[in-house]
């Protein structure tokens, strides 16, 4: 058995998530289709405070780009079918399309669930038959057009986030099963709903559904090329599948049974990884670098962090997201992002877009033990590249940290010689 030392296998890594791409000038469609090849999904999340989570990793791996290739990319039109659709794939995210056909079992489980997790399709019958019809009629529509007719009180705010009307709770089953799709998001990033035929293309609707064990050998064969390396567990996390067939619901789409088939066809090499104590998997055609030259900020939402444990195993970095923890308790600050310089996670920086003010604010900025002397530079150079891509003008670094003020004299440096 293939043995990797923990530096390669970070390097494996990071250039299956796309860190190992040449840079384009001008990033394209393409440049984006190729880097949605390397992290398979886009994680969508509504927190805005510096900039919405699926347009940070193209950012990352691309570059300063085009907000709007990923509009383009994420509409039907007649010249340039959608190639992006968004479904729970691993939360809620943007997926290729041609993973609509993989994802019918799972509509299928929740569609057994529905009285279970979706209690109103069984306290008012026929309700989801209604709103299907208006959806058809009307779309594309948000579930706030709906309530008027099909929420019959109001309300309430006990529950902030999950106070949904009717008609939402009724358009999130209709569109967990798939007989609703995502058209898109509005300017106040609420969902517009639409029928499928609407939103797909053809040739993707018309495909035939694959069985289970295909569909789960296929999701495992994505997470291991967007991996590189990884053990059982992450592979299966990345598309959220069980590792065994524990229920009826779930028969044939367990991450375990495909990982066998996948190393009996010898797609993937069991390999050991200095410091795991999990089997681990190699992709046979992951590549192993000699040296990654990173240098970006990744969102908390990045596939690159979004495992903790593999987070911690790979590049010996604790991370949690704390927007959910009261000021008082938060260790790092609000919207911390890591920052990768070469293959190291080397700091982590807490910011904030003062839209209003053109600022891109620095709360605190803290370094790693393994951070070079010259991360305070680096991260700075990164700040810069960041704020000009946010269209902001002017970066305000608070003393929290101890790399904030390195970071703050960077900056002024700079500011002088220009």
């Amino acid at each position: 058995m293939e043995s990797l030392s923990l530096g390669q296998a970070r390097r494996v890594a990071l250039a299956a998530q796309g860190f190992l791409d040449a840079p384009h000038a001008t990033p394209t469609l393409r440049t984006l289709r190729r880097t949605v090849a390397r992290t398979g999904v886009l994680q969508v999340d509504s927190v805005n405070v510096l900039q919405r989570a699926h347009y940070m990793p193209l950012y990352s791996r691309m570059g300063p780009y085009d907000t709007e290739l990923l509009r383009k990319a994420s509409e039907h039109r007649a010249r340039q079918p959608r190639q992006l659709i968004e479904y729970w794939a691993h939360v809620q995210a943007l997926m290729p399309v041609d993973l609509w056909p993989f994802m019918q079992h799972r509509m299928a489980s929740y569609r057994a669930r529905r009285g279970k997790w979706w209690p109103i399709t069984d306290t008012q019958p026929g309700l989801e038959h209604e709103v299907l019809a208006a959806v058809r009629d009307r779309g594309p529509v948000t579930a706030r057009q709906l309530d008027a007719e099909f929420s019959s009180e109001p309300r309430d705010r006990k529950h902030w986030g999950w106070n949904w009307s009717e008609s939402r709770k009724v358009l999130d089953y209709l569109y967990m099963v798939g007989d609703v799709a995502v058209a898109g998001r509005n300017s106040q990033f609420e969902v517009v709903y639409d029928v499928p035929e609407r939103v797909l293309p053809a040739e993707v609707l018309n495909a035939p559904t694959p069985t289970p064990q295909d569909a789960a050998v296929e999701l495992v064969r994505r997470a291991a090329v967007s991996h590189g390396v990884a053990t059982g567990r992450c592979l299966a996390d990345y598309y959220r599948m069980p590792m065994g067939a524990s229920t009826r619901d779930n028969a044939g789409m367990a991450a375990g049974p495909a990982i066998e088939r996948l190393v009996e066809d010898g797609e993937l090499l069991p390999v050991r990884v200095d410091g795991w104590t999990r089997p681990a998997y190699l992709h046979r055609d992951a590549r192993l670098p000699r040296r990654v030259r990173a240098r970006t900020l990744l969102s908390p939402f990045d596939p690159v962090v979004w495992e903790r444990e593999r987070t911690e195993k790979l590049f010996d970095f604790h991370y949690r997201i704390e927007i959910y923890v009261p000021a008082a308790k938060r260790l790092h600050g609000y919207y911390v992002l890591p920052f990768l310089s070469g293959d190291r996670l080397a700091g982590r920086v807490d910011l904030k877009a003062d839209r209003a003010t053109g600022r891109l604010l620095v709360k605190a900025a803290y370094a790693e033990e393994t951070a070079a002397p010259d991360t305070d530079a680096e991260l700075a150079a990164e700040l810069r590249r960041l704020a000009g891509w946010l269209g902001l003008d002017e970066i305000v670094v608070e003393p929290r940290g101890d790399l904030a003020a390195g970071v703050a004299a960077a900056l002024a440096t700079v500011s002088r010689e220009h």
